[in-house]
C-alpha cells in the first residue's frame, strides 16, 4: 500500500483496502465454518475424472490454485483456464460429465464470468459457481453455489481459494488418498 500511495494511490482507497485486509482473518473462518458444505460437494464429484476452474482477472490465479490443488492430491486432471479463453480449447471438453468451478464474485468482471457459465451450461456442463451474493442472473444456471464473503476485487482469490482448497481435500479424502503424502510431490524443492 505503502508503494501504491507512492504512485497513485488515493488515501481513501487505501484505508478501505487496509480495512478489507484486517478483515481477512473473520472472513476466512467464516467459510471454514461451512466446510461442511464443501464436504457434501465433494461427495457429489468424487468420481470425476476431469475439472475444469475458469476465472478471470484477480480470480484467474485462484483458478490455477484450485485446479492444482486437486491434482496434487486427488489425482484428478484439472485444469485452470482464463475465462476469457474457454472458447480457445477447453470448450470442445465440456459436456455433462465435466464440472467447471467458476470463480464469480460480483466484481468488475462478473457480468462476463455470467457469460462463461451460460456457455458452460449450454454445453450440459456442471456449474460449481464460488460467489459472493444471491444474484437472480444466475437463477438456473448454476448446478452449486458456495458463497464467501465480500471484500475488495484484488483480495478476493484469498477468499475464493479457501474453498478450492477444501473442494480438493475433501474429494481426495473421500477417494482414499493420502493428502498428507501425495504421490510424487517433494516435500522442498532442490536448486543445482
Amino acid at each position: 500500500l505503502k508503494l501504491a500511495r507512492l504512485r497513485d494511490l488515493s488515501v481513501a482507497r487505501g484505508r478501505e483496502i487496509a480495512q478489507a485486509l484486517a478483515n481477512l482473518p473473520a472472513q476466512i473462518q467464516s467459510i471454514l465454518d461451512r466446510a461442511e458444505e464443501i464436504e457434501a460437494l465433494a461427495e457429489e464429484f468424487k468420481r470425476a475424472s476431469n475439472f475444469l476452474y475458469l476465472g478471470r482477472g484477480y480470480n484467474f490465479p485462484a483458478a490455477l490454485e484450485g485446479a492444482l490443488k486437486l491434482k496434487e492430491i486427488s489425482y484428478i486432471h484439472a485444469e485452470g483456464y482464463p475465462a476469457a479463453e474457454m472458447k480457445h480449447g477447453p470448450i470442445a471438453l465440456i459436456d455433462e460429465m465435466m464440472p467447471v468451478v467458476c470463480i464469480a464474485p460480483h466484481d468488475a468482471v462478473f457480468d462476463k464470468i455470467t457469460s462463461n457459465i451460460q456457455e458452460v451450461k449450454a454445453r450440459r456442463g456442471k456449474v460449481i459457481a464460488i460467489t459472493t451474493r444471491d444474484e437472480p442472473s444466475l437463477a438456473g444456471k448454476i448446478d452449486y453455489e458456495f458463497r464467501i464473503p465480500e471484500t475488495v476485487d484484488l483480495l478476493s482469490p484469498i477468499l475464493a481459494s479457501v474453498p478450492l482448497q477444501l473442494l480438493a481435500y475433501y474429494i481426495a479424502v473421500k477417494r482414499g488418498c493420502n493428502v498428507d503424502q501425495p504421490r510424487n510431490l517433494a516435500k522442498s524443492v532442490t536448486v543445482e
